[in-house]
């Protein structure tokens, strides 16, 4: 008969197999810290200290810059939560450099029915009604301040527009150069001939039209 694993009432294993105290086992739910820095040189002490006083059960502590959006042990950590979970963090710029980055985080939180929470920031804190209401209202003004900045970009480009300004790239060849190379294939010569002289692509002779 195959022998089934006990274990105390206080201890789960993660997936690395190692022991972990929750304050909650009967639920299932798991407090999670993260903490980073941004360079070799500087230390998470501080911020590990932190966390644990705020009952955090298992942090994960990373070295990386905020810019850098691949972080393996973030990664990590929100493949680990379930429904219920909480992630701390001591303050916002340890998890996102920017509002953005934070929302999306937050959205995969909010996805994996997580909670989240930062020491440093108190209205931070999904795991209250209030803190959910100003993290909703952080979400609508930066949904605003992107439709902001994309009917300003609208205006700009019909005001150039309007003043005979040409939007787009840069044309490869000059009005005169395609002139000439239109001459040139008129008078039989190969589009790839053309475009070998002007340094440019088959297409860019191709398509030019009289």
């Amino acid at each position: 008969m195959q022998k089934s694993k006990i274990l105390h009432k206080s201890q789960a294993i993660d997936r690395e197999g190692l022991f972990l105290c929750r304050n909650d086992v009967q639920n299932g739910t798991m407090n999670y810290g993260y903490a980073r820095v941004s360079t070799d040189g500087q230390s998470v002490a501080a911020q590990v200290r932190q966390l644990t006083e705020a009952g955090c059960e298992k942090i994960f502590q990373e070295v990386a810059s905020g810019a850098q959006t691949d972080r393996a042990q973030l990664r990590r950590l929100l493949a680990a939560l379930a429904p219920g979970d909480v992630v701390t963090v001591t303050r916002l710029d340890r998890l996102a450099r920017s509002t953005r980055d934070l929302l999306n985080t937050l959205a995969v939180l909010a996805n994996q029915q997580a909670g989240f929470r930062s020491l440093g920031d108190a209205w931070a804190d999904t795991t209250t009604p209030h803190g959910r209401l100003l993290l909703t209202v952080l979400g609508g003004l930066a949904e605003f301040e992107r439709e902001l900045i994309r009917a300003r970009t609208h205006e700009g480009r019909a005001r150039a527009k309007a003043q005979g300004v040409k939007m787009g790239r840069k044309p490869k060849l000059t009005a005169h150069q395609q002139r000439e190379a239109l001459t040139r294939r008129q008078q039989g010569e190969t589009v790839t001939a053309i475009a070998r002289s002007y340094n440019v692509s088959h297409s860019t002779i191709s398509r030019l039209t009289a």
